[in-house]
């Protein structure tokens, strides 16, 4: 007998893929170069954490506001007005543990048993967990991988069925580093508003752009914003993951049922870190300019380096920390090819068919989570490994 829900026992088997593989091998596998988890390799900015110290010491250690400290929210709603176009108030912004837990909430508040959710694919896994955890069906609208992986009206129409309550988007994109133009999210806009459907938004990306590359919020399209929950991170941005810590933006009439979830599962965000996040929100736009600058320096190598490879083609990826490149006339499968590298070269990507079907002969590869020195390294050893075969 098992005593395990239903939920629980039932649904999609995800695990956290080449990352499980590797951490057992770690220790027993000699020098890994970790390019397969999300995680970015600069610190946190001093001006953060000072200012989480500084509140913690000035015993900012009690129970706050349920949707997080109101001056906190009061400057997130004036940048998502300011930067991403959104006609919101602090009372529509909910801090939360991560964006992970702003689609957790988001999720579990709007969906429904049998409700579908069209994901975008390659999609990004964590999302796929949420939505059967909440009881619907995530349901696979595939990209336009022969043009750069972009948003295609009938492949997403086709998918769309009496059931269908949601679309979740991920802009700019994990995996595939694409940002999204204005008049690809339109098409999305258009969908939404034709079959009356809710857009989850995860745009934790949105500043990490690359080459000019401009990141639009499908919120601020005519119509959306009273059928999208935005979710946002100081993940990526401020080399902040270990925090947990990011904020969601919906219509008013939908933050009463999210706080019905984020109230019962955490009450709220830990008091003093949210001080940090105010700190990251208003401090000077020179801080984040130089972590995206880092963050170039080391694409630019990876996609130039990849580039070079026998058998590997690598598009520029627009956004994100990640590089697409492209294996499939290699011979293996995305997922023997990872694990051929681990084993191998010690340097761990992810396979693209971790970010479904549409996702192999693709992998994975986080530039963003080792220092330029580790980067190089990790091309030179694949360099040889390519070479050789």
């Amino acid at each position: 007998m098992t005593y395990l829900a239903k939920r629980i026992t039932t649904g999609s088997k995800k695990s956290f893929g080449m990352y499980a593989k590797a951490a057992a091998l770690d220790g027993r596998a000699g020098d890994l170069i970790h390019m397969e988890l999300g995680s970015p390799h600069a610190d946190t900015p001093m001006a953060i954490k000072q200012a989480t110290i500084d509140a913690l010491l000035a015993g900012q250690v009690h129970y706050s506001h349920f949707q997080g400290l109101p001056r906190l929210r009061e400057a997130l709603a004036a940048r998502l007005r300011d930067r991403n176009g959104l006609d919101v108030t602090a009372s529509q912004i909910v801090v939360t543990n991560g964006l992970t837990h702003a689609s957790f909430a988001s999720f579990m508040a709007l969906l429904d048993p049998g409700d579908e959710v069209i994901l975008l694919e390659p999609y990004y896994p964590q999302h796929l967990g949420k939505i059967e955890l909440a009881g619907a069906k995530p349901v696979f609208a595939k990209l336009d991988a022969a043009n750069g992986f972009s948003i295609k009206a009938e492949l997403i129409e086709a998918k769309i069925t009496p059931a269908t309550k949601m679309i979740a988007l991920v802009n700019p994109c994990n995996p595939t580093g694409r940002v999204y133009s204005r008049d690809e999210l339109q098409i999305l806009a258009d969908i939404a508003i034709r079959h009356d459907l809710v857009v989850v938004s995860d745009e934790v990306y949105e500043d990490i752009l690359f080459d000019g590359a401009q990141h639009i919020s499908i919120a601020s399209l005519p119509g959306m914003q009273e059928r999208t929950v935005s979710m946002f991170a100081f993940t990526k941005s401020f080399a902040m993951d270990g925090w947990r810590l990011g904020y969601l933006a919906a219509p008013a009439e939908m933050i009463d049922g999210i706080l019905k979830i984020t109230a019962n599962d955490v009450t709220h965000v830990n008091t003093f870190i949210q001080a940090g996040a105010y700190a990251a929100v208003t401090g000077p736009a020179e801080t984040l300019a130089e972590l995206v600058q880092e963050d170039k320096v080391k694409r630019d190598i990876v996609v130039t380096r990849l580039n070079q490879m026998s058998g590997v083609t690598c598009d520029w990826p627009e956004g994100t920390i990640y590089a697409f490149p492209k294996i499939s006339g290699l011979g293996f499968t995305s997922q023997e090819l990872a694990e051929t590298l681990m084993e191998k070269t010690g340097v761990v990507v992810e396979a693209g068919s971790f970010y479904g079907a549409a996702g192999e002969g693709h992998l994975r590869v986080c530039f963003g989570s080792q220092s330029t020195e580790r980067v190089t390294e990790a091309m030179d050893r694949l360099q040889r490994f390519f070479g050789s075969l």
